[in-house]
């Protein structure tokens, strides 16, 4: 089985570190006032701090409804399920089994076929692809769409990007999401890289997620679109079982959970592409 379309199929929602703080934005230069003598006006927020400060409780609605501490404080995740890809809209095959472990803030494994004995596994900024035949490491250019993957993922923007003070904040007012209205939250960091939330203007339950990145090889702008639905309480944590990701307006990969647990111990030895992990045998319980 290729294994990197393995990494394109399951991609990420879930990965980064739990640490809450503040951002805050530089703010607008003040009004031109006229230079006619009369009673100076009552100040004003300007539009574009109003807007920060509007997405900012946007975003913290948003974590307080996926469950706030309990969200946040997730260390470890254990997820089986089934996933699908694409290609043109069309369905590749009947699907694939997984068994999915993250531990926070850089570790994950991904095992396919019945046997479980396929597996990804990435620790830091490196990645591995495992088989009977022994672990190498990942293609550069596919590690590169794990590691953007990553960086975008939505637990990251929720856990990281909120709270750093260098990222500005920009409320885009509402638009729909799929059937649902939702509040439009973008983001963008001090490397210019930017993130657009569409969060349910009732719930405040992220819906869907878009970014825009430029190919550095062929130069294409390249649009990727991931969504979130049937929410489900674990844990304290309100987790999607859905997942569904868009490649340049194409459905690329649909995922369906079937079990999920959070903050269990996991095998260090399951993240090691060295260690001759194997979930089969009871030594590598987890």
């Amino acid at each position: 089985m290729n294994l990197v379309l393995l990494t394109f199929v399951l991609g990420l929602s879930v990965l980064g570190q739990s640490s809450p703080g503040q951002s805050a934005t530089s703010p607008a230069p003040p009004p031109q006032t006229s230079s006619k003598s009369e009673a100076p006006a009552a100040p004003s927020i300007p539009v574009d701090e109003a807007g920060a400060r509007k997405a900012k409780e946007l975003l913290g609605e948003a974590i307080d409804a996926l469950g706030g501490p309990a969200y946040l404080g997730v260390r470890t995740i254990e997820q089986t399920g089934r996933t699908y890809s694409f290609f043109h809209g069309r369905p590749t095959s009947n699907g694939v089994l997984y068994w999915r472990f993250i531990e926070y803030p850089d570790k994950e494994r991904i095992e396919v076929t019945k046997e479980r004995d396929v597996a990804s596994v990435f620790v830091g900024n490196k990645g591995y692809e495992i088989t009977y035949k022994g672990s190498r490491e990942v293609d550069t250019k596919d590690l590169e769409d794990y590691l953007r993957r990553r960086r975008f993922a939505l637990d990251t923007v929720l856990r990281n990007w909120v709270n750093d003070r260098s990222v500005a904040l920009f409320y885009e007012g509402r638009a729909l999401a799929g059937n649902t209205m939702a509040d439009r939250v973008t983001l963008i960091n001090s490397k210019d890289e930017a993130v657009t939330l569409f969060l349910d203007s009732e719930t405040h339950l992220p819906l869907k997620k878009s970014i825009t990145w430029r190919d550095p090889v062929d130069k294409q702008r390249n649009v990727e679109e991931e969504s979130w639905d049937n929410y489900r309480l674990v844990g304290g944590v309100l987790t999607p079982y859905g997942f569904t990701r868009y490649y340049n307006g194409d459905m690329q990969t649909q995922r369906f959970v079937f079990t999920m647990s959070y903050n269990g111990e996991l095998n260090p030895a399951m993240f090691d592409p060295n260690s001759g992990y194997n979930p089969n045998k009871p030594s590598g319980k987890h």
